[in-house]
This record gives C-alpha cells, sequence and structure tokens, in this order.
C-alpha cells in the first residue's frame, strides 16, 4: 500500500536517513521515497499510514497527510 506524507523538518541528508531508519526499523520491507525540497515522503508499506506518521513524530518531524 502506498502512504503519502509531508515531513516538516527535514533539512539534511542526515534527516532523510532518520525517517527512513525509523520507518524500516518497524517495517523492514517498506520502501521509503523522499523528495526533502518538496518536504514529500512516499512509503509502500502494508502497515496503516498512522502507525508510519508515529515513527516518524517520534524521531522528532512533523507529519501531516
Amino acid at each position: 500500500m502506498q502512504h503519502l506524507f509531508f515531513v516538516s523538518g527535514m533539512s539534511c541528508g542526515h534527516c532523510e536517513k532518520a525517517v527512513s531508519k525509523a520507518v524500516q526499523a518497524i517495517d523492514a520491507d517498506a520502501t521509503v521515497r523522499i523528495d526533502r525540497p518538496a518536504s514529500r515522503v512516499e512509503i509502500s508499506s502494508d502497515l496503516t499510514w498512522d502507525t508510519l506518521a508515529q515513527a516518524i513524530v517520534q524521531e522528532g518531524y512533523g507529519v501531516t497527510a
């Protein structure tokens, strides 16, 4: 299932890695695509949008649909 997130606070490559790592910690099979200039994160995962969003928020980033 494809999920789309707008993630605030990503300002560098380290931030991208932190978001990807947070998602893959709860779903190792997830595919994460990040467009940092657009603050856009696309995740392919069987987990729910809310579960994935919570993982990103716990890393310290803001998330909206």
